[in-house]
């Protein structure tokens, strides 16, 4: 009798006196299979260190017991933690959760959707970049269904998780301008990314209304290093000219922003006040607490995998859900000027 991974599913169930369907409904399901029965076939796979072939399974059923998960940049901590709150919930599901990163990069995006359909998951999470609805669309018509994150659903044949951006954007440039700044200005891109197009055009409503003028530094990417750069340019600009306040389009951005303008001697926020958006961990962390457009971050993740798990498991044509929180503003030090 074979043993650890040369071990079969006709090995177990010998040594436990039950038929080979029995072990198959036991590692499957095991509601269906008495409790009696269950214990002897337990016993029996650890007395002979049986592995499962999980690949010989996914053959026979189309289909892994995994999702996977795609992010536009796994640098950022809002992305982690997203990711975490979808694990969760396909841990309780009893899934795995394959997490890839696009690094912002349309053809990383198009290779990923690839291997997961290649890697028969069940279902994909994704933060879009490119124009890849077409692409999803073929994928569920081949049994893969998607769910689009943080990124609301343009059309009702997805289901998505996202926040109110324009809301959010609107709510952090009113704070600026209420707490005095005249000079506002926001830092983010590319514009090819919808949350910053939505956070922006938030930011431009609410100067519009208090008559303020915007100024725009518009980025390649939404890291820390583009941070630093942008406020490296900033403090060297003339203090007429200076804007005197950033709206940063996340917290990457807006954490390189505050390490910049203290290498260079600017005061934050007296001399330019900084919020960001998403509300990380290392927000509420950084020697100057950042203030911050907070996104329910593990929610999000933990709402977008149970849309995804009800559609996987849907009987009959299922009815697609965009699910949008309302962003909260967290105010901190780095917009409170003395």
């Amino acid at each position: 009798m074979s043993s650890g991974a040369g071990a079969k599913l006709k090995d177990v169930a010998a040594l436990a006196g039950v038929s080979v369907g029995t072990v198959s409904n036991v590692l499957n399901r095991p509601d269906q299979v008495s409790q009696n029965k269950r214990d002897l076939v337990l016993a029996a796979i650890e007395q002979l260190g049986f592995i499962r072939n999980e690949s010989a399974r996914s053959l026979r059923s189309g289909s892994t017991r995994s999702l996977g998960m795609l992010v536009l940049d796994i640098r950022n901590p809002f992305f982690t933690d997203v990711a975490l709150g979808a694990e969760n919930v396909a841990e309780e599901r009893k899934h795995s959760l394959i997490l890839a990163n696009t690094a912002e990069d349309a053809a990383r995006e198009l290779a990923y959707l690839d291997l997961f359909e290649q890697q028969r998951v069940q279902g994909i999470l994704v933060t879009p970049l490119g124009e890849v609805l077409e692409r999803l669309e073929t994928m569920r018509a081949r049994g893969i269904p998607s769910v689009l994150v943080d990124r609301l659903a343009g059309t009702g044949d997805f289901c998505s998780v996202s926040v109110d951006d324009v809301a959010g954007g609107h709510s952090a440039m009113q704070h600026l301008i209420e707490t005095g700044s005249v000079r506002p200005a926001f830092v983010g891109g590319p514009f090819t990314l919808k949350q910053v197009q939505d956070r922006y055009r938030g930011a431009t409503d609410a100067a519009a209304a208090a008559g303020v003028p915007l100024q725009l530094f518009e980025t390649r990417d939404l890291n820390f290093e583009r941070g630093r750069q942008i406020g490296d340019q900033i403090a060297r600009m003339q203090p007429s000219k200076r804007p005197d306040s950033l709206f940063a389009a996340n917290d990457q951005l807006a954490l390189g922003l505050l390490q910049s303008f203290t290498a260079n001697g600017l005061k934050v926020p007296n001399d330019v006040a900084i919020i960001g958006f998403d509300d990380i961990d290392f927000a509420s962390q950084s020697s100057i607490p950042l203030s911050s457009i907070h996104q329910p971050r593990h929610l999000i993740g933990e709402r977008a995998a149970q849309l995804l798990f009800d559609e996987i498991n849907a009987d009959s044509p299922h009815v697609h859900s965009q699910v949008v929180f309302t962003p909260e503003l967290v105010i901190r030090q780095s917009t409170l000027r003395s």
